[in-house]
């Protein structure tokens, strides 16, 4: 029995100039596409009528790009997935998923790359309702102090000792999802990783799970418009060095960046007075 299953193309590159005068604009995506629908045939007797190729969803990306520009990634998404919806009738879903890369501007032509974190992007749109997810991936924050860890669940196997002074740092993987499908989504993404980024800031933690509830809480009551978010946070653990063979004193100075294994945190925070989400909403 065939259960759920969707196809698309996966991991389109796309760049995008505007050439308003001498002043360029640049856009910087990765785009996925996925589609779901009445494509039972397909798998069970190989009859492909209502098979739309892959290869024309990565020509609709660019052929789309130019015919309507490119600004917020929220905005292409819901363009490209209105579109296949509209065209393509066996459809139930249309998911578009988009990265975006940022650039800052060095002349009128000239650009840098950013490198301190990602844009993330997904809309889905069926035939009853459109949802459009935002987001953050690998964004790094990092406290020295105002941090501890103590009172924890010990057992035979506990060797980690007790603190009260850590270093607290970690790698935000947020997603955040929008009340409608229309928004100032440039200034609501930047509004949601400032409140992030001021709660890790000005929280004192003996917990990142604390910390985490304190962002989450932090972005709903900034942005009227994002009903939930889902925050993952690996624990970027710092290990203390013993300096004692080398006759030195270590007092929260030196320390190993541990890569892995590593603690992950994950938790949804959400209003109490919104409907719940129409479709899967994952990245």
């Amino acid at each position: 029995m065939l259960g759920p299953n969707r196809y698309g193309k996966a991991e389109t590159r796309l760049v995008r100039v505007h050439r308003d005068g001498d002043m360029h604009r640049l856009v910087d995506f990765t785009v996925g596409v996925a589609l779901a629908g009445d494509l039972a045939a397909t798998h069970l007797t190989g009859d492909n009528s209502g098979v739309l190729p892959t290869d024309t969803m990565k020509n609709t990306v660019y052929a789309l790009a130019k015919q309507h520009g490119v600004d917020e990634p929220e905005t292409f998404a819901l363009l490209l997935a209105r579109h296949f919806m509209k065209t393509q009738g066996r459809l139930t879903s249309a998911r578009v998923s988009v990265e975006s890369f940022g650039w800052d501007r060095l002349g009128p032509h000239s650009f840098r790359r950013r490198g301190e974190h990602t844009r993330t992007t997904a809309v889905t749109v069926t035939r009853e309702a459109t949802q459009v997810v935002s987001g953050v991936t690998g964004l790094v924050l990092l406290n020295t102090t105002a941090s501890e860890f103590h009172g924890f669940v010990k057992d035979r196997y506990t060797t980690l000792p007790e603190t009260t002074d850590r270093i607290l740092a970690t790698a935000v993987d947020a997603r955040w999802r929008h009340l409608g499908d229309e928004a100032d989504w440039g200034r609501s993404f930047q509004g949601a990783v400032d409140a992030m980024t001021g709660a890790f800031v000005n929280t004192y933690s003996y917990s990142l799970q604390q910390t985490l509830m304190a962002m989450g809480t932090m972005v709903l009551a900034g942005r009227p418009e994002i009903a939930e978010i889902r925050l993952a946070l690996p624990n970027k653990h710092h290990y203390l060095v013993d300096l004692s063979p080398f006759g030195l004193d270590n007092d929260n100075e030196v320390f190993i960046a541990g890569d892995r294994p590593y603690g992950l945190i994950e938790g949804t925070v959400t209003r109490d007075d919104v409907p719940p989400a129409d479709a899967q909403w994952y990245l």
